[in-house]
């Protein structure tokens, strides 16, 4: 197990203040399970287990099936669990979360905007950017999956 770096709540107290509200408003205009799947989606691919752990937690407090929220990894093949509107911003968030190596089709624009309005991508978009920044930052500092859940808010 890898030792916690820095505490960057306590080391840098107004950037993390501004990190938690930036992810606060971002994606206001989004489904909240919607939100935390993509949450979850994200956070897996970073490898960031604090953020795994937070957002797995989210989904099934709202009532997701525990097999569901663990079929997450997994969307495209357990497509079933999830809704077109959900596969097509899953879709979308895996895309924007590979840029610089790849950037965004045209398909994958077209394909989430069937189903979710300019300002939800937009949202949608700046939840993957909030999203990535705690994974990187947690996984940079090894902050640590806590005893319980953390509760975000």
């Amino acid at each position: 197990m890898s030792e916690p770096r820095l505490d960057l709540h306590a080391l840098a107290p107004q950037a993390a203040r501004a990190g938690v509200q930036f992810s606060h408003s971002a994606g206001a205009t989004l489904d909240r399970r919607l939100r935390a799947l993509v949450d979850l989606r994200i956070s897996q691919i970073n490898g960031c287990a604090f953020c795994i752990d937070m957002h797995w937690a989210d989904l099934v407090r709202q009532g997701m099936d525990p097999r569901h929220a663990n079929a997450v990894a997994g969307w495209r093949e357990a497509g079933r669990f999830f809704s077109d509107a959900e596969r097509a911003a899953l879709n979308w968030a895996e895309a924007v979360n590979a840029v610089p190596n790849r950037a965004p089709s045209d398909d994958d624009f077209a394909a989430v905007k069937r189903h979710l309005s300019d300002e939800q991508i937009a949202d949608l978009t700046f939840v993957v950017g909030a999203i990535r920044s705690w994974n990187m930052l947690n996984a940079s500092f090894h902050t640590q999956v806590p005893e319980t859940p953390f509760v975000a808010g």
